[in-house]
């Protein structure tokens, strides 16, 4: 058996001509386009990365993006004092804080300062609680990712097995809480878990973001699973997923790839949030 691939490139294309209608149709009505605003720091390459990649997704679609650089030594009062600037000012829908964030500022800390109105990755505690007891609220866009995979290639969720590896605030953990949401039994697994093999071949939905290169094999995954991968790790200069892609999509019936499965459609789903929030805004 050969796997379905899962092409996260092609679904956010669909995805962003959508949203480009949106944001023009927004635009019209309101005067302007939304604004989202991005606070990195240049001296870090993954935040500056992870900046970028946004800033290029709201481009595409019509938002504007307001680039926030945080110069080496800068004081957390100063970055709080931004942020609420930023929380007041009505023409920007969405803030993002792309981590890490250089030290001694406490990245947690100062997420924690975003209205959580305009925090379109899903990050502050008000709204990873309300994701936890069930209740609406804007989600990691790399969870909402693993979602829209789903939805949009008709994978059926509700009263199937899945099992999450991986238990982070920003992917595994809000995966879980929205798989339940849509009726999954969920296992998720971590570094403890006793026997990781036994777990996963147990899993009809697999999704992996452990951040381990080659963490899942063949012997595994369950014959006609589902597989997403959400790990990307550097190596030979490309990157690679937490799962062996090769030998799994023999035997799974549907996988994304790594790159081009879950990664672009992460940019869009962060993109879709901002253009929900600035809709709000203009009531």
């Amino acid at each position: 058996m050969s796997a379905n691939i899962l092409d996260g490139r092609t679904l956010a294309n669909r995805l962003q001509e959508r949203l480009a209608a949106r944001a023009a149709a927004l635009a019209s009505r309101t005067g302007g386009a939304p604004r989202l605003a991005i606070i990195g720091a240049g001296t870090s390459s993954a935040s500056a990365v992870y900046a970028a990649s946004v800033a290029r997704a709201a481009r595409r679609v019509g938002i504007e993006p307001l680039n926030i650089d945080l110069a080496p030594g800068i004081q957390a009062q100063e970055v709080a004092s931004r942020i609420a600037s930023l929380n007041a000012d009505p023409s920007v829908a969405g803030i993002v804080i792309a981590q890490p964030l250089p030290s001694p500022l406490d990245a947690s800390g100062l997420v924690g300062l975003v209205d959580p109105a305009k925090d379109v990755d899903g990050a502050t505690p008000v709204n990873a609680g309300r994701l936890a007891r069930g209740e609406p609220a804007l989600a990691p866009a790399t969870a909402l990712a693993v979602m829209e995979i789903l939805r949009s290639n008709e994978i059926e969720v509700a009263g199937r097995r899945a099992v999450v590896v991986g238990r982070s605030p920003v992917i595994g953990r809000p995966v879980a809480a929205l798989l339940v949401a849509a009726d999954a039994t969920v296992t998720v697994c971590h570094r403890r878990t006793a026997d990781l093999a036994e777990e996963t071949r147990r899993a009809e939905i697999l999704v992996v973001a452990a951040g381990v290169p080659g963490l899942i094999g063949a012997d595994m995954v369950r014959p006609g699973c589902v597989v997403i991968d959400c790990g990307i790790t550097g190596r030979d200069g490309g990157v690679i997923g937490d799962v062996d892609f090769d030998a799994v999509s023999q035997v799974a019936s549907a996988i994304t790839p790594v790159p081009g499965g879950v990664g672009p459609v992460t940019a869009m789903m962060l993109v879709t949030q901002t253009l929900d929030a600035a809709e709000r805004l203009a009531g």
